[in-house]
């Protein structure tokens, strides 16, 4: 029987436990110029003791912005800031991965260069707000890609892998859910496109496939992660027929060989972790609302090979700890999941500062 505590090899990586503190966006960054908050670094170390922490939604490119005071990757001010995270959380024996994060439709133009109209593959919008510096807004409808301008999103992950890397990432994750620029290019729903990238389950993956193969040729296939979290609904994606989408890419993606894939479970009555794991040559993170217990049996059972915490790690940065202690868990305060500063980011106490 396996257990959380016990090391686990992802990619070319051995983790000390199988704890993943999960990619959570918390807007700390300069709105400006999307370099990391110095509260980042104290932030992430405080919680290396983590098998693997996977930072916040990252953007690749200007473009790829959708939220304000989020962190990006595409610049030499944003790399050194990295720089010094990363540093921090490997002088504690951590590892970690940044996740690349292009948000398509799900910005506006206030957070984008020139106020520019975001990119989609469609010209669809989303239902909803948007957060800028202004407060919220409507989103807007998207301007439809032209094709011969994907390939040079492709080479925007391409470089911002490079960045990671350069910025002493010890691999990288990309985003492929929560409606977002890849899941759009995936969902029937988002993506009307009669191209190459429309229509057919082959020419609907066909982004997701080349982003991982341009992150791959960078990174080498065993330091590339990918999350999904099929029929999740976030930001009003969605498909006609998730099953055969996700099991479609599932298959394809395989051969590459990744070093993990990350399942996000959603409110859908189907167990896509059944039909996805025997798909998937490698190992498989699980997460959103686990808690200790589910989190063990996952493990114990062989379902998951290691178990992704969200809003528990934020709140508890020695969440290990606690769970072999069966301590009390401090509680999440949601008003300042996204509010600047460092309240609620660095100072939710350990167990011993809370003795």
């Amino acid at each position: 029987m396996n257990s959380l505590y016990e090391a686990t090899r992802l990619g070319r990586h051995t983790l000390r436990n199988r704890f993943v503190m999960a990619p959570m966006t918390r807007s700390r960054a300069d709105d400006a110029t999307g370099v990391p908050s110095p509260l980042a670094e104290q932030y992430y170390a405080q919680r290396a003791n983590a098998g693997l922490i996977v930072t916040e939604g990252t953007f690749p490119s200007p473009m790829g912005k959708g939220y304000v005071r989020t962190p990006g990757i595409h610049s030499a001010a944003q790399v050194e800031a990295w720089k010094r995270i990363t540093a921090a959380v490997h002088a504690k024996g951590g590892l970690i991965f940044l996740q690349l994060m292009h948000t398509g439709r799900i910005s506006h133009p206030d957070l984008l260069p020139d106020h520019a109209t975001p990119v989609a593959p469609s010209a669809i919008a989303a239902d909803g707000k948007v957060y800028t510096a202004a407060g919220p807004q409507d989103f807007v409808v998207p301007r439809a890609l032209e094709t011969a301008e994907i390939a040079g999103i492709v080479e925007e992950y391409r470089f911002a892998t490079r960045h990671a890397l350069e910025a002493g990432f010890d691999g990288v994750e990309l985003h492929a859910a929560s409606g977002y620029l890849p899941e759009q290019f995936l969902s029937s729903g988002t993506n009307q496109r009669t191209d190459g990238y429309g229509g057919s389950l082959a020419n609907r993956t066909r982004f997701v496939l080349e982003v991982l193969t341009a992150m791959t040729e960078e990174a080498g296939s065993d330091r590339v992660g990918i999350k999904i979290a099929p029929e999740m609904g976030f930001n009003s994606a969605s498909d006609a027929t998730p099953k055969d989408t996700y099991q479609y890419l599932i298959q394809r993606i395989s051969p590459l060989k990744l070093a993990y894939l990350h399942l996000a479970r959603t409110k859908s009555t189907f167990d896509y972790r059944a039909l996805l794991r025997p798909l998937f040559d490698g190992p498989l993170l699980i997460g959103a609302g686990l808690d200790q217990a589910t989190a063990q049996a996952l493990i114990a059972e062989g379902a998951a090979d290691a178990a992704v915490f969200g809003s528990l790690y934020l709140a508890n940065p020695d969440l290990p700890h606690r769970f072999q202690t069966h301590s009390a868990l401090n509680a999440p305060d949601r008003d300042t999941f996204y509010s600047p500063g460092a309240k609620g980011y660095i100072d939710y106490p350990t167990l011993e500062q809370a003795q």
